[in-house]
């Protein structure tokens, strides 16, 4: 299992000879901690055994048992505006005292609040919308819709894509790390090669679309993500263009999932924004709960409000008073504190500085970034070898104070919170480079 390249797909792996490492170097209370985690919980890939144990957070820091800090470029995509947001933090509070729970089939003013606020943030295309607990509820839901809508039961994606772990969100995608011992899922589904980057491959990456659409009549929606998070995919402006053009003329609905990239991650408040198309039906999550609550949403056409005699998703904590409190924090805090021009301007600063990065080192084949989320890939002798030289660097960069995940196997992936400073990002970029000479020296690497 420890070779298995094909694992190395979401993030790092927990079962590798460098994660065994790792361990050696904690303290005796931590491994303890570490221990009774692994002994209650269920182990499963990529979680448990778990890496650290941490015992607080706040702002761009997480802090372990040990009292170590660390910059969290990772977060699971969920703290956009940081960890313990004074304002999220009294809202929620606020919601707690008075109304901690509401019951399905009450609505109550904290959803009505968030629900005015988010659709008044999208086009006036998109003015209907459900919340849930987590994003593969929001990806359930759109499937769901997507068949009531269409009354066609296939869905095509990108091959390797991950929409979330249920067993309908990995049947209309899904990395191998997820379908693996699960049998069929998804009879019918079709995956096509993820889009090319170079914008003189879209016109055959939608031609490809448009053939599959022709041969496969009932494919009643395209599941996709907007900008590809895991190891930082952006499309061509002229794919999304193409591509929606092609789901129209095909009657197919076009859903995407930003659950990990909405919310200023990539400059703009949603990514769909810079390639000027309107979805029919959008996944969010992670970053709408603030960092402090579950919660996420899937927004659709008006005109789609037609499945009035189904259960779309009737989760229990669906209109949180908790959730919508934070979210609307959230939302607050991305506009008064110019969070998404923050965003740019980070943008154009990590593109020199990790530019002037791959010139130094030759392993670094690739930099790959919008807004605050970046992908920096390392290539080496073969695959194996690219592998486990980005394991190394960043086990380096963790012992330095930074924490990432690389996925891919070999591409590191920051996702830093929108609030971070100047200051902390040239820290940052000093570890990686830190790490980097530590791993693998400045020589080129043939």
């Amino acid at each position: 299992m420890e070779n298995d390249l094909s694992l190395r797909t979401e993030g790092d792996i927990n079962f590798s000879p460098a994660r065994k490492s790792w361990y050696a170097s904690l303290d005796h209370e931590t491994l303890q901690s570490l221990e009774s985690d692994s002994e209650s919980f269920l182990h499963q890939s990529l979680s448990t055994p778990c890496l650290n144990s941490i015992v607080s957070c706040n702002g761009i820091w997480i802090t372990d048992q040990r009292g170590r800090k660390y910059m969290d470029f990772h977060g699971n995509s969920v703290h956009q505006i940081g960890y313990g947001h004074p304002k999220v933090i009294a809202r929620v509070k606020e919601a707690l005292d008075v109304l901690p729970f509401s019951p399905r089939r009450y609505t109550n003013p904290y959803a009505i609040q968030l629900s005015h606020q988010l659709l008044s943030l999208l086009p006036p295309a998109l003015g209907k919308v459900l919340f849930c607990p987590g994003g593969t509820s929001a990806i359930g839901m759109a499937l769901k819709l997507a068949r009531r809508i269409t009354g066609r039961y296939q869905v095509v994606s990108f091959r390797d894509s991950f929409h979330g772990a249920s067993l309908d969100a990995i049947a209309a995608g899904g990395e191998a790390q997820f379908k693996l011992h699960m049998g069929p899922v998804g009879a019918g589904n079709i995956t096509l090669p993820q889009p090319c980057q170079d914008s003189r491959s879209a016109e055959s990456d939608a031609a490809l679309l448009e053939a599959t659409l022709e041969k496969n009549p009932h494919i009643g929606a395209m599941v996709a993500e907007t900008i590809r998070n895991t190891d930082v995919r952006i499309p061509g402006r002229d794919y999304w263009k193409a591509v929606r053009e092609i789901c129209d003329r095909h009657k197919v609905l076009l859903i995407l999932d930003e659950i990990p990239t909405a919310f200023g991650r990539t400059g703009t408040l949603f990514a769909f924004e810079h390639f000027d198309i309107v979805p029919d039906i959008l996944c969010l999550g992670k970053g709408l709960g603030a960092g402090a609550f579950p919660l996420a949403a899937m927004v659709c056409r008006r005109e789609f409000d037609v499945a009035q005699d189904i259960s779309l998703g009737h989760y229990t904590h669906e209109k949180s008073p908790v959730g919508c409190a934070a979210a609307s924090a959230m939302l607050d805090v991305l506009e008064e504190e110019h969070l998404l021009q923050k965003a740019k301007d980070h943008e154009s600063f990590l593109r020199v500085q990790l530019q002037h990065m791959k010139d130094a080192y030759r392993i670094i084949s690739a930099v790959r970034g919008i807004g605050m989320l970046w992908g920096i890939e390392l290539s080496g002798r073969d695959r194996a070898h690219s592998c486990e030289v980005a394991e190394q660097v960043m086990y380096a960069c963790l012992e330095r104070g930074l924490s990432f995940k690389v996925s891919q196997g070999n591409v590191i992936q920051w996702c830093p919170p929108l609030i971070i400073r100047r200051e902390e990002l040239n820290d940052a970029l000093h570890i990686l480079q830190q790490s980097l000479e530590e791993v693998v020296g400045t020589a080129d690497f043939s």
